[in-house]
């Protein structure tokens, strides 16, 4: 059905196709999509409303068309010589009709990049809000199994966010190398990442490589960082089935203020109750993504732990509560 907006929008479909969209418009279930699909086809064939209206015929195009025909039903004989009259003047057109080929398909490739683009970025997105499903339910699995959630140590230098992914690695929950925790198209992603064990984690204290490690092992996207008590112990990531409490998401950028994962603003979050919310934001409705909590900031300000039991933090792979 996709493929048959353009022709929508012009009003050159059949009936039954132009019946099927229209009732398609009417499905709440997918009525959201193409309802985004023709506003980005209507924005990108706007420069088009330009050229409404009928254009009056150059003076003499069917002499110049009738002359360019007879010259190319000439199959034998002496060749026309560029002199002549209808040389000199079915010549010249020709090229001036080349020329209006490649300016319209220039202008046809400048038209439709955009909605193309547009179209692969949200085809990135909805992987990766599949990929994160798949991680939801990989935790909710620990979480039923544990009675708890993957939680960071208290303290010392295993302590960061990003723990949860070789935890569920060395529980044979998720594999190294199955793509779930790179968001499709990143940097990652085109090295083949793959996430390491807690055990190459645990080996690795100390050294050089450490540090490497707990940059990354958390993948594309960030973990609760759980919360202190009063007395400042670091409390078990209990599974209460909260569905306005989030457990991942897209890791923040430096800023602390949204994630750079996706060039159009898309951020994925995962909460509690095993829901993935997909949500589009720009730097000026920040406010969409931080609500009534900052997603990526405690109470204080801080990237590290919630300062009571509903004061969410995601944190990237190496932050520590």
């Amino acid at each position: 059905m996709r493929q048959d907006l353009v022709g929508y929008l012009f009003d050159s479909l059949d009936e039954k196709e132009r019946v099927e969209i229209d009732l398609a418009r009417q499905n709440q279930d997918v009525s959201s999509g193409i309802e985004k699909d023709l506003a980005a086809i209507q924005r990108a064939i706007e420069p088009l409303k330009c050229d409404d209206g009928f254009i009056d015929p150059p003076a003499g195009l069917a002499a110049r068309t009738i002359a360019a025909v007879k010259q190319s039903s000439v199959s034998k004989g002496p060749a026309l010589s560029p002199a002549s009259d209808s040389g000199s003047i079915v010549q010249p057109r020709i090229w001036l009709d080349r020329t209006i080929l490649a300016a319209a398909s220039i202008a046809a490739i400048i038209l439709l990049a955009p909605l193309l683009f547009e179209a692969m970025e949200d085809a990135r997105a909805t992987r990766a809000q599949q990929n994160l499903q798949k991680v939801a339910v990989a935790l909710q699995g620990y979480a039923d199994v544990h009675g708890m959630y993957p939680t960071p140590p208290d303290a010392g230098p295993l302590s960061r966010a990003g723990l949860y992914a070789p935890t569920l690695v060395s529980e044979h929950r998720i594999r190294p190398d199955d793509g779930l925790l790179v968001y499709p198209g990143s940097a990652l992603n085109e090295k083949n990442f793959q996430v390491p064990s807690r055990e190459e984690i645990e080996a690795a204290v100390g050294t050089e490589e450490f540090e490497k490690l707990i940059g990354l092992m958390g993948g594309d996207y960030g973990y609760t960082l759980g919360y202190r008590d009063e007395a400042g112990h670091l409390k078990p990531i209990r599974n209460q089935q909260r569905s306005h409490h989030p457990i991942m998401a897209d890791a923040p950028d430096a800023s602390g203020e949204q994630s750079s994962n996706h060039p159009d603003g898309a951020h994925h979050i995962v909460y509690e109750d095993g829901r993935v919310e997909r949500i589009w934001v720009t730097n000026s409705t920040l406010d969409q993504l931080h609500k009534n909590d900052h997603l990526y900031l405690n109470n204080d300000g801080k990237i590290a732990a919630g300062k009571d039991m509903e004061d969410a933090v995601i944190g990237d792979s190496h932050h520590q509560p």
